[in-house]
């Protein structure tokens, strides 16, 4: 019988937040186990082992990314729209590390993370982008912003110069890049 007052979206939360302390890779059941007093065995009355919690915890952050960028890109458009979306981009990946790496682990027709992919077109659109050519703007978008982001949080920029200001003018590139897109 599953613990009083722990059901599927506490353990998902639980696991989510010791996948941001330690990474997505240490997280184990046994240690989410020890973190909410349980035993392991237990958890499976909640989850499918660990790559259904890794998954859960993708989705999770899904939704909570496409919230955040959903309020930061609201009544905005083209450039002022894809600065507050990256803005919030960045800032979910670096205070969610964990789930950030799972939001990009492979999901079989993962509801969240199309939304997230929806409203990154919806914004491409203010550009004139539609089809295929919203696609590749996709592309662009999310390999730079998530390249970016995967290099300030593995230390990959090394030079002490402003990062907030190379991550303004990559989003000034971004910008003209997408304008000449369409």
């Amino acid at each position: 019988m599953p613990r009083a007052g722990l059901d599927t979206n506490a353990v998902v939360v639980a696991a989510a937040r010791l996948a941001d302390e330690d990474g997505l890779a240490a997280l184990s059941l046994a240690r989410l186990a020890s973190r909410l007093g349980v035993r392991s065995p237990s958890l499976y009355a909640h989850v499918d082992g660990l790559d259904d919690l890794r998954r859960r915890i993708g989705s999770h952050g899904a939704r909570e990314l496409g919230a955040r960028l959903q309020a930061a890109a609201g009544g905005l458009a083209r450039g002022d729209a894809l600065a507050a979306v990256a803005e919030a981009y960045r800032a979910y990946a670096l205070e969610h590390p964990g789930v950030y790496a799972a939001i990009q682990q492979p999901s079989e027709a993962d509801q969240a993370g199309a939304a997230l992919v929806e409203l990154i077109l919806a914004m491409l659109r203010g550009y004139g982008l539609e089809g295929d050519e919203a696609i590749h703007g996709a592309r662009i978008v999310r390999s730079a912003l998530h390249g970016f982001v995967a290099l300030e949080s593995e230390t990959g920029f090394r030079i002490p110069l402003s990062l907030d200001e190379t991550f303004a003018r990559l989003i000034a590139v971004l910008d003209e890049g997408l304008a000449g897109l369409a």
